[in-house]
């Protein structure tokens, strides 16, 4: 199965999970979401999704100095991105638990 499209449908979800407990700049979001098993992810990709939720309204930002390099811009998520990665949250497990059930149902169990 190509993971791509698959990642497609979920990195807004990621992103948002990923700052749920802890705000980072867009490096450490990547790194973050490929230690969590997201390998494949792309930086365009995560920076595209990055600048989108902002526009959105569910992130704000921040810019933080840094004496041995550019200075970063984090990222943190706000009351409104807060109550979209619930929403989001509940469709994907009510989603994660019906695939599980139709492959379970097929002997297909992982």
């Amino acid at each position: 199965m190509d993971t791509t499209q698959l990642l497609k449908g979920v990195l807004d979800l990621a992103v948002l999970a990923v700052l749920k407990d802890e705000d980072g700049y867009g490096y450490d979001i990547m790194r973050r979401l490929r230690v969590a098993g997201l390998e494949e992810v792309g930086d365009a990709s995560v920076y595209g999704t990055l600048r989108r939720l902002f526009q959105a309204g569910l992130l704000t930002t921040y810019v933080v100095p840094s004496e041995s390099g550019p200075h970063r811009k984090y990222y943190s998520l706000n009351a409104t991105g807060r109550a979209q990665l619930h929403r989001s949250g509940k469709v994907w497990r009510s989603f994660a638990t019906t695939m599980d059930t139709l492959l379970d149902d097929r002997g297909m169990a992982a």
